[in-house]
């Protein structure tokens, strides 16, 4: 049974930071690009970050470019998500994911394993 599992959100104010986690496990996903996405009521799905399968690229949204860190430990197989600055509008549910490929991706299509969020909400 294949499960992507976050952790590490909460209520926090603006300008500070958490860091979310995302364990996996029932397989490995070594050779796989992993991504961090999040949702707000009534909207899509959105990009937050990348990273390829080595960790040696990662890619950002304009909106988290500079503010958030995404980082890989395959020994351990965890996905990380270092969220500085946080804004109200950062508030959201974040979900962790798996592409189907090795490469970094902003593209949800690109991803088939998906976790079940953690809400991260910012006040103001």
């Amino acid at each position: 049974h294949v499960q992507l599992v976050e952790s590490g959100g909460g209520l926090v104010q603006a300008g500070d930071s958490l860091r979310l986690s995302c364990a996996a496990s029932g397989r490995t996903f070594l050779n796989n690009g992993m991504g961090w996405f999040r949702q707000t009521p009534g909207k899509a799905r959105e990009f937050v970050a990348t990273i390829t399968w080595n960790g040696a690229y990662t890619y950002y949204s304009d909106s988290v470019k500079g503010r958030f860190t995404i980082s890989r430990d395959n020994a351990k197989s965890m996905l990380y998500l270092q969220m500085n600055s946080l804004k109200p509008e950062d508030t959201a549910v974040y979900y962790c994911a798996a592409a189907r490929g090795a490469r970094a991706t902003g593209s949800r299509g690109d991803y088939n394993y998906w976790g079940q969020g953690t809400q991260v909400t910012v006040s103001s």
